[in-house]
């Protein structure tokens, strides 16, 4: 199983990562990049402001669901053919 394969079960269980977290946790050096793979493979994925406990921002990510306005935007982008 790929590190970026391994990150997307990881998110699919329902967890949330930081991009500290994905360069530690799944050895990925580049977790934006690792997101974007994931967003290309059709997950997706959120990204959330979060403060961690010490005060630092940071982001954290998420697969959820898309929602309506996510998927008229997509559909009014690419057209019907996506769907």
């Amino acid at each position: 199983m790929s590190k970026t394969a391994k990150l997307a079960a990881h998110l699919e269980k329902g967890n949330s990562v930081t991009a500290k977290e994905i360069r530690g946790k799944f050895g990925l050096a580049n977790p934006h990049e690792a997101v974007r793979q994931l967003r290309m493979q059709g997950f997706c994925v959120y990204a959330n402001a979060v403060k961690l406990h010490d005060g630092t921002p940071s982001t954290k990510y998420r697969i959820g669901k898309p929602s309506k306005a996510m998927v008229a935007a997509a559909y009014g982008l690419t057209g019907g053919d996506l769907f």
